[in-house]
């Protein structure tokens, strides 16, 4: 087969592979954590932590992006303040308001997600909190991009308010990352690169002959 048509099957090649990295992408998502049973705060009915949620990430994973998925009962959310504390010690705070000029009312967290891509801040946002939606401003997750995943990543939350409780009922770390992307298509180049090279001796040796 002639340079041109080899040119033509590696484009042939690249394009079906990444087409079904680009399918593969869409759905995957590592995901760790699960259900709780924490008060909130801790103890009393107001003005203090609430227990830490801990979970352990057990793999060594590069963070490209992290998102945070929270499901909590408050009587009065307006009270919390909610941090996201990795294992390289960055802490970031998901969400907290101004009592002078923020204050609303309203209960409780439903699978709402914090992703620093969503199109919605959470300060646009309406108690109960469900979907997805962006850190509170200036605040972004993407200070934990780079680093390695592994170890324990906490989600603690302080109660600003006395008379109100509840519970935090679930907290997920949900991981997206194009590393097994990035691996299928520098193996596909690896052996189309190998596929190539002798044909490309042969050709110089007809050459020179």
């Amino acid at each position: 087969m002639d340079t041109h048509g080899q040119v033509q099957r590696i484009v042939a090649a690249s394009a079906i592979a990444l087409s079904l990295c680009s399918a593969a992408l869409a759905d995957l998502g590592l995901v760790y954590g699960g259900s709780f049973d924490l008060r909130i705060p801790a103890t009393g009915s107001g003005k203090a932590w609430a227990q830490e949620a801990l979970v352990n990430v057990p793999d060594h994973i590069t963070v490209i992006d992290v998102d945070v998925s929270i499901t909590l009962t408050h009587t009065s959310v307006f009270d919390l303040e909610i941090i996201l504390a990795g294992p390289n010690g960055a802490r970031v705070r998901l969400n907290w308001y101004s009592p002078s000029d923020e204050f609303f009312q309203g209960q409780d967290y439903t699978g709402a997600i914090f992703d620093d891509e969503a199109s919605a801040s959470i300060e646009l946002a309406d108690a109960p909190f469900g979907g997805r939606f962006t850190p509170k401003s200036p605040s972004r997750l993407d200070v934990f991009d780079g680093i390695d995943a592994y170890g324990p990543w906490r989600l603690q939350i302080y109660d600003w308010w006395y008379d109100n409780i509840g519970t935090l009922e679930e907290f997920k770390l949900i991981f997206n990352t194009p590393e097994p992307t990035t691996l299928i298509l520098l193996t596909l180049g690896a052996g189309l690169a190998r596929l190539l090279r002798p044909r490309r001796l042969i050709s110089n040796l007809k050459s020179e002959i």
